[in-house]
């Protein structure tokens, strides 16, 4: 755990973000989830994804998403090499570590479910050939809010819900923003930054991750929440059971990250926010009162919060 305050320390002399942002992303990692960063232009969203891949010692690529944007640009291509007269098979940048996917929604839908494949079953199928993506794997995916009806194609509800994290980066304060002006006045503290976790350490804390104990208490709150997402009569479509199983998995890794060995209501009731939001699609009355944020409040509201219990484990 010393390690991972280390590397969210490093995180934060680079972004100077709000530390729940990082903490947030650190649980994507470790629930084997991904993260769509939703922010204006200049919040950092880039130098986030790379500071954090050098972090943890891995391989970041990053992708422009533009209309022309092929499929084959984000997964390979098998071409004729005339040189040998034979076929090769050249993978594209989402055979990587941390894979930054700049403006998602300005791709074409046929681009943007290039990319179902891989964010689900971390592997990738090039020309009939299958190729395993190596952990740890993550999509790091931005879309700007300001010009979400220029020329931009909004995410199928199949694509956000392989988004284990909806992130608003929002403005930084003014002291952090003071911060930034002195630390980057005379050189970049990014080149400071060296790797603290190896790939084989994440790997392993990912798999103990999914020893952390989930009580029959709030498995039960877990699945109210869930069930209250179905059916609320402002929403139309509500938590999928993929969504559920995901849901449960980030908060085995907050609780991780926290140093328990053990899930509270009090980590699925923070979490909620991050991982219902983009997955309820809003009736037609419903989105014309209220905003998706407000129905994810009044969920949390109406269900009700077991009291904690104490538990011990070995």
């Amino acid at each position: 755990m010393k390690k991972i305050e280390k590397a969210k320390e490093a995180l934060d002399h680079v972004i100077y973000t709000r530390p729940k942002i990082i903490e947030l992303i650190w649980t994507a990692l470790l629930a084997k989830g991904h993260v769509l960063l939703e922010s204006v232009p200049g919040t950092g969203k880039t130098k986030l994804a790379k500071t954090f891949a050098k972090v943890i010692d891995g391989e970041f690529r990053r992708c422009q998403f533009t209309p022309d944007v092929l499929p084959s640009d984000l997964t390979g291509i098998r071409f004729f090499n005339p040189k040998h007269q034979e076929f090769e098979l050249r993978v594209g940048p989402v055979v990587t570590n941390i894979l930054l996917a700049d403006e998602i929604n300005r791709a074409t839908p046929k681009t943007q479910s290039s990319l179902l494949e891989v964010m689900e079953e971390s592997q990738v199928t090039i020309d009939g050939e299958t190729i395993m993506i190596d952990q740890p794997f993550m999509v790091l995916a931005t879309q700007n809010p300001v010009e979400s009806n220029y020329g931009t194609f909004p995410l199928p509800e199949a694509q956000l819900d392989r988004f284990l994290f909806q992130i608003d980066l929002g403005y930084p304060q003014r002291a952090q923003e003071k911060n930034i002006l002195e630390s980057y006045r005379t050189s970049d503290p990014y080149g400071d930054i060296s790797s603290v976790l190896s790939l084989q350490e994440i790997v392993a804390m990912q798999n103990d991750v999914k020893q952390i104990h989930v009580g029959e208490t709030v498995m039960d709150y877990l699945l109210d929440l869930v069930s209250q997402s179905r059916n609320h009569p402002d929403i139309e479509l509500g938590i999928s059971p993929r969504g559920t199983l995901a849901f449960m998995r980030a908060a085995q890794a907050y609780a991780y990250i926290r140093g328990k060995n053990f899930v509270t209501p009090a980590d699925l009731k923070m979490l909620v926010p991050y991982v219902f939001t983009h997955r309820l699609r809003l009736t037609m009355e419903g989105a014309m009162k209220k905003t998706t944020k407000q129905v994810v409040e009044e969920i949390l509201s109406d269900v009700h919060v077991p009291v904690e219990e104490k538990v011990v484990l070995k």
